[in-house]
């Protein structure tokens, strides 16, 4: 059973008109008309208060019965897509600090000083710029991959829709 279904018949097994659900949760009757109809789907917060207005469990609202509905879909879309969210922010973090790390290298090394002391010892810090060109071009990889990543994701969002 839909959402919608769901929501319909518990709302009519207590008696309640949609002007009264809609005071009751504090959303607008055209609202509850919404989801009624399943043109919109309330967010998690909502569905909480819902379950508690209805006195039902989370479980028998969200999955209805023994069958997936879109409630459940829409929750386990959101969890995924939060996920992918967290996870391209921390890819972009870390490039950004691997290109920041590299410049700053690359910086270093061209404004220090090279010089020979007395012993006749060449003092160079010479591995900034390896290091720093590697911190440059783990960087770059770094966010060549997250580009890729969502080019395929955006590919597969446009074949799953035909």
């Amino acid at each position: 059973m839909d959402f919608g279904e769901q929501f319909k018949k518990l709302r009519t097994e207590k008696g309640m008109t949609q002007e009264q659900v809609a005071v009751q949760l504090h959303v607008s009757r055209q609202a509850i008309s919404n989801w009624e109809n399943d043109k919109n789907l309330p967010d998690l917060e909502m569905v909480v208060r819902i379950a508690e207005t209805f006195d039902i469990s989370l479980d028998q609202l969200i999955l209805g019965g023994n069958e997936m509905n879109n409630m459940t879909e829409k929750l386990i879309k959101d969890g995924s897509e939060t996920r992918r969210a967290k996870m391209n922010l921390t890819g972009i973090i870390i490039g950004a600090l691997l290109l920041f790390m590299g410049v700053a290298c690359i910086f270093i090394k061209a404004a220090s000083v090279e010089y020979i002391d007395a012993n006749g010892f060449l003092h160079e810090n010479f591995f900034l710029l390896p290091i720093g060109f590697l911190f440059l071009f783990s960087g770059v990889i770094t966010f060549l991959v997250l580009g890729i990543r969502r080019l395929i994701d955006l590919i597969v969002k446009k074949d799953d829709k035909f």
